[in-house]
């Protein structure tokens, strides 16, 4: 469980003689100003601050979702209930867990080595920790709107789970939007991230239905789009697309080659595929499903080891 992940790296976090510890999810995708939530916790005394932000019902069920009291004490959490609780006064919405939590480090380790302990647990933070707190001990909820970090241009607090095909690969289609509910482009508020250095992204050849050209689309450095097209599409570092191929919708993760004639339609492409030439997705649901990942969105997960299993 999520639990056990920190569990087994204790030794390595108190090496750094922490006094507070935040854990975080790694799936989800969201600007947020920590500190803010820190000082929370510690005004309240509370003995886990809890990141919480509100979804639709219809989609609470994949969620931690809580009841909280009119000072945000958590007085009830449900680990992904199939009838999620409502907000009062807002029967349509629910308050989920953001799967962020403040702690002090030395409860936090006392937690998780009794949890550890305890055969009968599964080890996880929403189903068995923070319930745990909620009955014994102090919980209490962190609103994302408080400590959200926004641009002009995010008319709305972001945040958005990323932990299935389909919702990865529209958060990353929503980046090609005129105006993306996230903006990557605040310079009050920069991303921080690991970049390569490489040359800039290149497009080549002007004939007909051979040119290089990306239409509402994110292109990274180091790719070569060679006399292809693109719609609606996010290239990670280092794809490179061959001639006549036609993508729609596609999703590619660092080194991707594309060769000539593919048509791709909503796809997300894994690290360093190889699409073959001529090979054509998003038309033939059957052959997809057989063939890849397929969500029912019709979303296609597509990996290396799919693609060598096609020609056996």
């Amino acid at each position: 469980g999520t639990a056990d992940a920190v569990t087994q790296n204790i030794d390595i976090i108190a090496g750094y003689g922490p006094r507070y510890v935040i854990v975080l999810a790694g799936d989800h995708i969201y600007k947020q100003d920590y500190s803010v939530m820190i000082a929370q916790h510690v005004e309240t005394g509370a003995d886990v601050t809890v990141g919480c932000v509100e979804v639709p019902r219809t989609e609470a069920s994949g969620f931690g979702v809580m009841h909280v009291d009119v000072n945000d004490n958590i007085v009830q959490f449900l680990e992904k209930p199939a009838d999620p609780p409502a907000i009062p006064g807002q029967p349509d919405m629910a308050l989920a867990s953001m799967g962020i939590y403040v702690f002090e480090a030395d409860y936090l380790f006392q937690l998780l080595r009794e949890d550890a302990d305890n055969a009968s647990s599964k080890h996880d933070f929403g189903g068995d920790i923070i319930p745990a707190i909620v009955a014994k001990g102090k919980a209490v909820a962190h609103p994302f709107s408080r400590s959200c970090v926004r641009s002009d241009n995010e008319k709305t607090p972001y945040w958005r789970d990323v932990g299935t095909i389909d919702a990865f690969w529209q958060a990353n289609i929503d980046l090609t939007d005129f105006q993306p509910e996230l903006d990557l482009y605040s310079q009050e508020w920069p991303i921080w991230t690991y970049s390569e250095l490489t040359p800039p992204a290149k497009f080549i050849h002007d004939e007909e239905e051979r040119r290089g050209v990306a239409i509402s689309s994110m292109v990274s450095g180091g790719c070569i789009i060679s006399g292809s097209s693109l719609h609606r599409c996010l290239m990670h570092t280092g794809v490179r697309t061959r001639s006549y191929a036609k993508l729609r919708g596609v999703v590619a993760m660092p080194y991707v080659e594309i060769k000539r004639n593919a048509q791709l339609r909503n796809v997300v492409l894994d690290r360093s595929v190889v699409i073959p030439a001529g090979l054509v997705v998003g038309e033939n649901a059957e052959l997809d499903a057989k063939r890849f990942r397929r969500t029912e969105n019709g979303i296609c997960l597509i990996t290396q080891d799919m693609i060598d299993r096609m020609d056996h």
